[in-house]
């Protein structure tokens, strides 16, 4: 598409905005966009709606652009969070359609604040206004156009991004993600590595696999152990090459791999997790398999990597989370004897640690996977692997509570294999399954929320890979 023509894409647009008044955002693009193409194939479609005409006009936004023969108008009504579009062919009335809002006022106030906080600011990505020509989407000022993308699944990026210069731009800059922060449209996506063919990313609220380019690594990366997270819109491989530890990351706002710069003190078999735009990774394994107590924060604004105080006891093998904004380590071993059941509290805060002893008393062997944990709604949950059950953490009592079964087993390869994540406000499930037709991988998620009755965890299939083995080498969950 040429770089002055962006009328096919505010057909899309327009229902994206309409999608943003909505809090049945799926639900109703389907609708406008079988109503807004029904109604331009078809001239006599009747009028659905008329557009509103009895709102006061500073509450009312008017934005107009054609199409060939067609001409396109939408009302917005910030007061009431209604929305209306009408459309002419060759003069003649076509079509129409009008969406009001349940959530109106606080939609309404929202859609105000991020257009005070981009006029406060001078915000707007470097596309000037007055000509269509100058706008990111003719007829729509930015303000507006950008409300409208932000909502669009970060799946369709990459497709976006091919449109016209100006998407491509908008896209790249990264602009977007902070957008979506504020508005609150964070999307949570699950990369994961099954076979010799690379990372795959799964797309849970469109049910969609995305392949990643192949990491530009040696064939010792490729081949040897590996260890993955997610850190803002970053996913960080850690693995060892021919002569050295090395870290690539895979950035969702260049869609592309590019070499992260070491810690200062490179390591295996550590305990790690995030918490926004930082991550922190403790204990684990030098090169020469010396078992550390040192700790890291990595910052993936700036890249950098801080050398945080040492934990009291060195330990590999561990696993790490935050919660109620702290962090922690639990399991692991000192030694290639030596279990541990204690875990340890780090205060970002007063940079000091806590020792909790027994906090994880399911002793690890040097045969076992590091703990299975994840943390949703500020809430601990663990996989204990021989029994295939899921236990929750009392934060008073310090200890642990069976509540249900995996949906996969875990005792068959002592933990390894399969991943125990946490998804938004959702616990999941990645494991491999043997059927009629093949293997595959199957994503499960459950709600704690929802609870669990007689006994029973009410688990979901979020999505299947199909052909891709049983095993799970590395997985991560991203929210941005």
């Amino acid at each position: 598409m040429d770089d002055g023509r962006g009328d096919g894409v505010l057909l899309f647009m327009v229902v994206f905005v309409a999608s943003y008044l909505s809090q049945t955002k799926a639900h109703f693009l389907f609708n406008s966009l079988s109503l807004l193409f029904s109604s331009l194939l078809f001239p006599a479609t009747p009028c659905l709606h008329a557009p509103h005409t009895n709102s006061s006009i500073s509450e009312i936004q008017t934005f107009s652009s054609s199409v060939g023969l067609v001409s396109f108008t939408i009302l917005v009504n910030f007061a009431d969070g209604s929305l209306s579009l009408a459309w002419n062919q060759a003069g003649d009335f076509a079509g129409g359609v009008s969406i009001s809002n349940p959530h109106a006022e606080e939609d309404g106030q929202k859609v105000n604040n991020f257009l005070e906080m981009v006029r406060g600011e001078g915000v707007n990505d470097g596309f000037s206004g007055p000509g269509p020509n100058d706008s990111l989407l003719p007829g729509l000022i930015d303000d507006v156009a950008l409300n409208c993308l932000a909502w669009v699944s970060g799946s369709d990026y990459t497709s976006l991004s091919c449109i016209n210069k100006r998407f491509n731009k908008l896209i790249n800059s990264g602009y977007l993600y902070g957008l979506r922060k504020q508005l609150g449209a964070v999307e949570h996506f699950v990369y994961m590595v099954c076979d010799p063919r690379g990372w795959v990313a799964f797309d849970p609220k469109v049910n969609k696999w995305m392949s990643l380019p192949k990491i530009p690594c040696d064939e010792c990366f490729n081949h040897a152990d590996k260890e993955s997270l997610a850190v803002g819109c970053e996913l960080l491989v850690f693995g060892r090459e021919m002569m050295e530890f090395a870290i690539w990351k895979y950035s969702m706002v260049c869609r592309g791999w590019v070499k992260c710069q070491g810690m200062n003190q490179p390591r295996c078999l550590f305990g790690s997790s995030s918490l926004g735009s930082i991550a922190i990774i403790a204990g684990g394994s030098d090169k020469y398999g010396n078992v550390l107590k040192s700790a890291e924060l990595y910052d993936s604004s700036s890249g950098m990597w801080e050398l945080l105080p040492s934990m009291h006891t060195p330990r590999r093998l561990c696993s790490g989370f935050f919660m109620d904004d702290k962090f922690y380590v639990i399991g692991g071993m000192s030694s290639i004897t030596v279990s541990l059941t204690c875990g340890e509290e780090y205060d970002l805060k007063t940079r000091n640690w806590r020792k909790i002893e027994g906090m994880y008393p399911y002793v690890n062997e040097g045969v076992q996977a590091p703990p299975l944990v994840a943390v949703v709604d500020n809430q601990l949950y663990a996989v204990e692997h021989v029994t295939n059950m899921v236990k929750k953490y009392d934060k008073e009592k310090n200890t642990w509570n069976e509540l249900g079964r995996l949906p996969v087993r875990a005792d068959s390869s002592n933990g390894w294999g399969l991943a125990f994540k946490a998804c938004g406000e959702q616990l999941l499930v990645v494991g491999g399954q043997r059927g009629p037709e093949g293997e595959a991988i199957v994503l499960s998620s459950w709600c704690p929320k929802s609870g669990v009755r007689n006994g029973t965890i009410d688990w979901q299939v979020l999505g299947v890979k199909e052909n891709v083995g049983v095993f799970v080498y590395n997985c991560a969950v991203m929210g941005c």
